[in-house]
């Protein structure tokens, strides 16, 4: 499971900015904001003075893509959908949505009771004939390489590979205080686990007449800020960014147009993960004003994931729910007006 929660890479611990794009990450917001005296309010409450980075997704032209092989083939819908970590939080909403928009899904866990659970509810939804599951544990090299040949023997080809599989091992405490247990689950996950993934990923795609699209979903510390209380959690996602950076760039190198590898970024999620975590005023506010369920996220990034291989772009992509705009917006209007106070927490 991704810890969804773009908006707070020091969301426990407010001594940062406030917002960036992925799972648990808490970039810039506040020296870019519209009003100074917003600025002043937020600096002088929780002693947050951060800048905002000028991020703008690409956006593309349509085209066809084409393999190094010479071969090449037109990505239509219905797309054949791979997800990771998808049995609950914002994995399981995209597998839902993506079966609302009439694909074909593929979902996994380390659990199979879980991932027998959630095939169960999913098929009862939208039929047997468009959504499988199996278990599949991605800090394995073997159970990845098996999950490719399962989705080869169930759907031919893999579309869309969503990497969103990620842990915290549920803990939010000083590095000095973590286990050798924790600290071993969340890097071999998040990192280990990334890698692992990525690379069946290519080779599968590489040699799919219609190329496919692969979406890292970053997370706190993606953009290189602090994260007090679970630094390694934000040392591994600090870690998605540059590999997605530079097998964009060994694509490039290999001539390859049709295998794309893209950032996705949920925002602030109401996971168990996220409220597991939020025991400070701060971190009550900012949930409460910035987190939104699992469900509203997927029902806005699947049309825009989806619209990606529908124009033939390939053009790698940032795809960003909690934008800087979106992010000022509500907390102007907390600040002003009081609105989205106590909506999932009572705030001391």
């Amino acid at each position: 499971m991704a810890i969804t929660a773009t908006a707070t890479s020091s969301l426990f611990n407010f001594n940062c900015s406030l917002f960036h794009p992925p799972s648990l990450s808490c970039p810039p917001i506040l020296p870019s904001l519209p009003h100074h005296h917003l600025r002043l309010t937020l600096a002088r409450k929780f002693g947050i003075f951060t800048t905002l980075p000028d991020r703008k997704p690409f956006i593309s032209n349509p085209s066809v893509c084409s393999s190094s092989a010479g071969k090449s083939q037109p990505m239509v819908p219905p797309y054949n959908i791979l997800i990771t970590g998808s049995t609950k939080g914002i994995g399981y909403a995209l597998a839902k949505e993506f079966l609302k928009a009439g694909d074909n899904v593929l979902i996994c866990s380390r659990s199979a009771e879980r991932v027998e659970s959630a095939i169960q509810t999913l098929r009862a939804e939208s039929g047997v004939q468009h959504v499988w599951g199996t278990k599949c544990d991605v800090r394995d090299g073997n159970d990845v390489k098996n999950l490719v040949k399962y989705a080869q023997e169930n759907l031919q080809y893999i579309d869309i590979w969503i990497n969103n599989a990620g842990s915290n091992a549920y803990s939010y405490k000083p590095l000095a205080e973590a286990s050798d247990e924790d600290l071993i689950e969340v890097v071999t996950t998040n990192t280990l686990g990334l890698m692992i993934c990525c690379r069946e990923a290519m080779k599968m795609m590489l040699n799919q007449p219609r190329g496919g699209h692969i979406f890292n979903i970053d997370g706190a510390g993606s953009d290189g800020r602090p994260t007090p209380r679970f630094a390694a959690y934000g040392a591994t996602k600090r870690s998605v960014v540059h590999l997605t950076k530079s097998l964009q760039a060994e694509l490039r190198m290999q001539e390859v147009s049709n295998v794309v590898v893209h950032n996705l970024s949920p925002g602030m999620v109401t996971t168990d993960l996220l409220m597991s975590g939020a025991n400070t005023k701060q971190a009550k506010f900012f949930i409460n004003v910035l987190a939104e369920p699992a469900d509203e996220v997927a029902k806005y990034l699947v049309p825009n994931i989806r619209s990606i291989p529908n124009s033939g772009s390939t053009r790698p992509t940032y795809i960003r729910f909690l934008t800087g705009l979106k992010a000022y917006s509500q907390i102007f209007s907390r600040l002003a007006f009081g609105a989205r106070r106590n909506r999932y927490m009572v705030e001391d």
